[in-house]
């Protein structure tokens, strides 16, 4: 059975939030179950799978997951590891109020018609700025009400992902790519070794995964090893190690990408969080 670890950050009248982390020791599909209100879930750490009916989404850094009011769900974890989210729950006047109508289903409380949407850098760094902050106590509630509104804000809005129109089964096989990147983002994968891993010719899969996701899969294991640093980056003491573990050929290397990503080295980040 999956454990799970709840940490509470945040509970006003109008926000909760919490760190949840699972074992996820059940790789096969979980029983179903209910949210007790509608949460958006950050994933920071590992990946799963998640299941809706007959509809799956890959749950990891690079996404954010709509976990509807009373909608039945199960997981499963076809990665070894575990999971780690931010779950963030929004009062639903409010919650109506930050929600462009059409992703939502017609009539009653909020409810989001997919399952989950990609991030961008600015929104994945802000996730993990709240939850460095939170979970050390350095912000007052205010601000951090602020804070998670702003994100939800930039997560919903003009400025987010919006889906694409593709085909279930290119979406499947994105989600396939997905999971093997996710189960080793430190691995220098090679790209005749993914498509091994998914089954498909190494050409059909760079078109489709840039067609469902916008951005290529180099890239995106990229962002899947930054997202990472952002979990690392306040405890960590020696930044070529961690840059060494996470898969880059060096510190500069690493400090490169991460200032290409989120405009910032990663020493300043680190700063960031520690002064919140």
């Amino acid at each position: 059975m999956n454990e799970l670890s709840v940490i509470p950050l945040l509970q006003t009248r109008s926000i909760g939030v919490r760190d949840v982390a699972c074992n996820g020791a059940c790789r096969h599909r979980s029983p179903s179950e209910c949210a007790a209100s509608t949460h958006l879930v950050f994933p920071y750490r590992g990946a799963y799978v998640r299941h809706v009916g007959g509809q799956e989404a890959v749950a990891e850094a690079n996404q954010v997951v709509f976990f509807n009011r009373d909608q039945e769900y199960a997981v499963s974890h076809p990665v070894g590891g575990g999971d780690a989210c931010l779950s963030v729950s929004i009062d639903d006047a409010l919650l109506a109020e930050l929600s462009p109508t059409d992703q939502l289903e017609d009539g009653g409380p909020p409810v989001f018609r997919d399952q989950a949407r990609a991030l961008d850098p600015e929104s994945q760094a802000l996730a993990a700025r709240l939850r460095h902050g939170l979970s050390r106590g350095a912000f007052e509630p205010l601000r951090a009400e602020t804070l998670i509104l702003d994100l939800v804000r930039r997560v919903l809005g003009d400025r987010a992902s919006r889906a694409r129109a593709v085909s279930y089964g290119r979406r499947k096989l994105a989600d396939r790519a997905k999971l093997v990147l996710a189960s080793d983002p430190a691995r220098r994968w090679t790209l005749a070794q993914v498509a091994d891993e998914v089954g498909v010719s190494p050409v059909y899969l760079t078109q489709v995964f840039a067609q469902v996701e916008g951005a290529p899969l180099y890239r995106y294991q990229l962002r899947l090893r930054l997202a990472r640093a952002l979990d690392l980056l306040t405890d960590c003491e020696d930044l070529t190690a961690l840059a060494l573990d996470l898969g880059f050929s060096s510190h500069s290397h690493f400090t490169a990408a991460f200032r290409g990503l989120y405009g910032r080295p990663p020493g300043d980040f680190q700063r960031t969080v520690g002064h919140a």
